[in-house]
């Protein structure tokens, strides 16, 4: 079952890749200089935070909707987000022609709600937490004959996350280890099957805030857990993951280990690449950042990378973490 799911979800990459290619940015892979002297190990950044609408959501989102015919275009289309897919599926939306509604919970970053309002979708506020933002919008969806746009449990949605990957594969032959960050595992899915199936020994390395680390904690028990999530500098992978989520088993069967991040150490990881790297970045990406600052050193001497999801960040955060 694993190694079919892996086989499928990377030849749904491929084809990802081709279907995109006009419309993503091919964002670079950069040697970071000063992590690697800090870790011991040749770090390397993938500017995922130079993606349009500054995340790598927009791969995920943009997929799903070019694989729409015109008569389910015409719907309209449905989507649930603390911003960043929010704001990935109203681009897409507006370049398409699609009509867009797009709820968000409570509390969401002023930043990322602008952004989904600047590409036109009808923005909408439901829910505190991630899962109840997403079921609310799923039935919405259901009720009024529109399509509801997962942020991680679609597998056009995952292929096209993962073609950030398959631009690693391609730049960075010998990497060792790959650190992403993980919500719903739509990311970490994609690029850990196209290193799977490609037969690359790369360790996989999810990344979590220690307030909300629910997928290793769902992993960890063989089952999708409910559990409530902390506040956290990492609000684009906090919350639950919906039940029956293709992405479980898909982080099962690729994802090698976990590491969960204090909240102290996600704003150092930030404060690091801000003055060093000189690249602005937001909670989840200082995760991935922040993990391996930590486990960096087990590689000294080989090549690793950091995916940089992405750099939507408030003003007031981003003070907080500055200060």
């Amino acid at each position: 079952m694993s190694d079919r799911l892996i086989e499928n979800t990377a030849a749904d990459v491929r084809r990802a890749a081709k279907a995109l290619a006009p419309h993503v940015r091919r964002t670079p892979l950069v040697f970071a200089p000063r992590l690697s002297e800090i870790t011991g190990a040749r770090v390397h950044l993938k500017l995922e935070n130079l993606q349009h609408t500054g995340s790598f959501k927009y791969r995920g989102a943009c997929n799903r909707l070019l694989a729409m015919d015109a008569a389910t275009r015409g719907a309209g289309v449905v989507a649930a987000s603390s911003g960043n897919h929010g704001a990935a599926v109203a681009r897409a939306a507006g370049e398409l022609g699609i009509r867009a509604i797009v709820f968000v919970p409570q509390g969401t970053s002023a930043v990322k709600a602008d952004a989904i309002r600047a590409g036109g979708a009808d923005l909408r506020e439901f829910g505190t937490d991630g899962l109840d933002t997403e079921q609310h919008a799923r039935d919405y969806a259901d009720r009024n004959g529109m399509v509801y746009v997962s942020p991680y449990n679609d597998p056009a949605v995952i292929a096209g996350q993962g073609t950030c990957g398959l631009e690693i594969a391609r730049d960075l032959d010998a990497v060792r280890a790959l650190f992403v960050a993980v919500g719903g595992g739509g990311l970490i899915g994609g690029i850990g099957s196209v290193f799977r199936d490609a037969g690359r020994p790369a360790r996989i390395i999810g990344c979590q805030p220690a307030a909300s680390p629910v997928m290793a904690e769902s992993v960890a028990a063989g089952r999708i857990v409910d559990r409530e999530s902390g506040p956290t500098l990492s609000d684009g992978t906090a919350g639950g993951i919906e039940p029956g989520a293709i992405t479980f088993e898909l982080c099962r069967s690729v994802v090698d280990e976990y590491h969960l991040v204090e909240e102290r150490d996600i704003a150092a990881a930030m404060r690091q690449v801000i003055d060093t790297e000189h690249q602005l970045i937001e909670g989840a990406a200082g995760v991935a950042v922040a993990a391996c600052l930590a486990m960096a050193p087990e590689f000294a001497g080989e090549d690793v990378a950091i995916v940089i999801c992405g750099a939507n960040i408030s003003r007031a955060t981003l003070r907080a973490v500055l200060d």
